[in-house]
């Protein structure tokens, strides 16, 4: 193999098309890493897989109990239960994907500081886990889907491209807290505490349209507003998108997702000398 060089982290910006050629190139690392995660995530469990859809149906065992039994919160129609659940399955996606996204690096600091490929990888495979889990996720909402009586129509193809733009969103935060715990340890103190902070500033536990319009331009900022709320529209609604949140998270997505790539490259031309 010949040999690579590392370039300034000022010059980063100017060889995107080299940082994704490279990438590229190592893309059997990709696979084979995300497959072995995949398969020693559970390994070790007496429950294996099953963990992937118990977390997503306790929470919203919980929220039910909680949030329509006793704070009575509106669903819009949808039995709550399939209300929560068909949100906290992209949510489940997005924080796991996030929480050990940024972990990624200084987990691996042995790996980092003797051998070198795209350090972005790290964080991608985690993004494909949590790939993996929704798709068992998913199997599960099938059944309530059928314990509702709520029809699966063909507008299910929409949940494509809103899996790819949320798995897209959990890359580019992923990114960027990956890059910074290299520097400042802190970020994985603070993280569960901000995860949480922002599964209540998206409509999980209760929908978007109990967000005065007075505040809905800044709180569609925030992209995972609109992608649960279009998960939710296409697996509980029948496949009525209300275009106005999701057309926001594709557009704070498409400027972040480059962005934060630009970022992680920066920081990655030193990221061995101080992790």
């Amino acid at each position: 193999m010949g040999t690579v060089v590392i370039r300034p982290a000022s010059s980063a910006w100017l060889h995107v098309a080299e940082h994704l050629a490279r990438l590229r190139e190592y893309r059997d690392l990709l696979l084979t890493l995300s497959l072995h995660r995949i398969s020693v995530r559970y390994k070790q469990t007496s429950l294996g897989v099953l963990w992937a859809v118990l977390q997503p149906l306790l929470m919203m065992t919980i929220f039910t109990a909680v949030f329509s039994v006793l704070a009575r919160m509106p669903s819009d129609g949808v039995p709550y239960a399939l209300f929560a659940y068909t949100a906290l399955l992209p949510w489940t996606f997005f924080s796991t994907s996030v929480t050990n996204g940024t972990n990624s690096l200084v987990s691996h600091t042995q790996l980092i500081t003797k051998v070198y490929f795209p350090r972005e990888i790290l964080p991608i495979t985690y993004v494909v886990v949590a790939l993996f889990d929704f798709a068992i996720g998913f199997l599960v909402l099938l059944g309530l889907l059928a314990w509702f009586h709520v029809p699966l129509t063909l507008q299910i193809w929409k949940l494509v491209p809103v899996v790819a733009l949320l798995a897209s969103w959990s890359l580019a935060v992923s990114l960027v807290l990956a890059a910074i715990q290299v520097r400042f340890r802190d970020v994985g103190v603070a993280l569960p505490v901000l995860v949480q902070l922002w599964m209540f500033a998206s409509p999980v536990i209760y929908p978007l349209s109990v967000v005065p319009e007075s505040w809905r331009s800044w709180y569609l900022l925030n992209p995972m507003a609109g992608i649960v709320s279009a998960c939710r529209d296409i697996l509980a609604r029948g496949g009525t998108l209300d275009g106005a949140p999701l057309r926001a998270a594709v557009i704070v997505t498409a400027m972040a997702l480059p962005a934060a790539y630009l970022f992680f490259k920066r920081a990655e031309a030193t990221m061995a000398d101080v992790i």
